[in-house]
């Protein structure tokens, strides 16, 4: 066996373990709400939002082509690179989960990248375009974009149920958050399990095992699926610190507030995968929920928690780049 195959498949058993780890930290974005408003148990949640996620996951591979030739120059990308990248997310995923706060798979990928190019090739490995096209102004349009769907949304359904029963208004908003809860697990394996089908995709290309015909970046049918069920199986494990947060700890939720917040942000992630902007899915449903909260009252959200939430946001990005650059150079200047 060749140094570089035993590279290879080191990156891609990282790759799925930072896939594995992206279900069980950002389950609570498709089941925190149908928890908290007791419409499933745990377990029941878990199993549906897997289920969902899985074919979320088969939908489509633009988000995936975007991270595999869009963020980084390919024809620098080295396996090493990319393991520097990985073992960053999956660091900064680890920390972040440990603290049970619900920051962004997406963004410490990405993050990791960018850092490890950087220190490898300068500043011109980076597709300066791509990144700012796709993940800085997505970064801060999408969770704009959450809060005020949020809102509106829950204003509209204020209104139309102004003068029914409450427990009728329950009752039936308890069946259809169901719906809302499945399309925001859809929307999740949709966006979030195609980033890693792009950078195994990416390690192959590195490794020499495909070559891209004509520089036409194509996912392989059995990343797909290995990816889908992996990530399905990180959903199962079940990131139940980040649940409390989400479903508990922003604002107290009821059916028709899970309703609004998952079906306004489950709109946004599907129509950003179909674009292939690899967009925080930990964002959208996040500021989706904050604007629900602000239609009852703007002291219904606990902003002291949402400040602890928007810094690890703001940090996800750089710390995983100085993670990534720290692990390239101590590889080839250190070990």
């Amino acid at each position: 066996m060749t140094l570089t195959l035993i590279i290879l498949i080191a990156v891609i058993l990282i790759a799925l373990a930072f896939e594995y780890i992206n279900g069980f930290h950002d389950a609570a974005n498709a089941i925190a709400t149908v928890v908290a408003t007791k419409i499933l148990s745990p377990k029941q949640a878990v199993l549906f939002g897997a289920v969902l996620e899985f074919i979320g996951a088969l939908t489509g591979t633009h988000v995936a082509k975007t991270i595999g030739s869009g963020i980084v120059n390919s024809e620098m990308v080295t396996l090493t690179l990319i393991f520097c990248a990985l073992s960053a997310a999956v660091v900064w995923n680890l920390f972040t989960w440990w603290r049970g706060l619900p920051s962004s798979s997406s963004h410490a990928l990405i993050g990791g990248l960018l850092g490890a190019a950087i220190v490898k090739a300068g500043v011109e490995s980076v597709n300066l375009q791509g990144v700012m096209q796709k993940v800085i102004i997505p970064m801060f349009t999408s969770p704009a974009l959450g809060f005020c769907c949020g809102f509106l949304l829950m204003l509209f359904l204020v209104h139309l149920c102004y003068r029914a029963n409450p427990q009728v208004v329950n009752k039936s908003f308890r069946k259809l958050q169901l719906v809302s809860s499945g399309l925001m697990a859809l929307s999740h394996g949709s966006n979030d399990a195609q980033k890693t089908m792009g950078i195994i995709t990416l390690a192959l290309v590195a490794g020499g095992v495909l070559h891209p015909n004509g520089g036409n970046f194509e996912i392989p049918l059995f990343v797909i699926v290995i990816c889908a069920f992996t990530m399905a199986a990180g959903v199962m494990k079940g990131g139940w610190k980040i649940i409390k947060t989400m479903g508990h700890k922003i604002i107290k939720l009821k059916p028709i507030h899970g309703f609004a917040a998952e079906t306004s942000a489950a709109t946004i992630i599907l129509t950003a995968s179909h674009l292939g902007i690899p967009l925080s899915t930990t964002h959208v449903i996040s500021t989706s929920i904050m604007g629900v909260g602000t239609t009852m009252n703007a002291n219904a959200v606990k902003w002291g928690i949402v400040g602890n939430i928007v810094t690890a946001w703001v940090l996800t990005i750089p710390a995983t780049m100085i993670l990534s650059a720290g692990i390239y150079y101590a590889i080839y200047h250190i070990i």
